[in-house]
């Protein structure tokens, strides 16, 4: 795994990837975060990783409160449950089991 990918992190948090349990690294966007679980799917996908496509849309629920988000903007939280909806991020999950 590339370090230099991801911001620097302390720690893995806890969140919930299309109804699956995973742990990725704090203080950084869904998207990094989902390279990080998914690295080959994610790295090869069309996206602009800055906002300007809007291919990285997910729904994301925390506290009870749900929103679509985009997932190169948001930083993943502790908690959070994260619904791929974006076709560009509709990848084989079971790789990372």
């Amino acid at each position: 795994m590339n370090p230099d990918l991801f911001e620097t992190y302390e720690h893995l948090i806890d969140i919930t990837v299309d109804g699956t349990s995973r742990r990725v690294p704090s203080n950084n966007t869904i998207l990094r975060c989902l390279q990080f679980l998914f690295l080959e799917s994610i790295s090869h996908a069309d996206l602009c990783w800055n906002g300007d496509c809007l291919n990285c849309k997910v729904l994301v629920s925390k506290d009870g409160k749900q929103k679509t988000a985009y997932a190169c903007l948001v930083k993943a939280e502790e908690g959070m449950e994260i619904e791929i909806v974006s076709d560009e991020l509709a990848i084989e999950t079971e790789e990372a089991a």
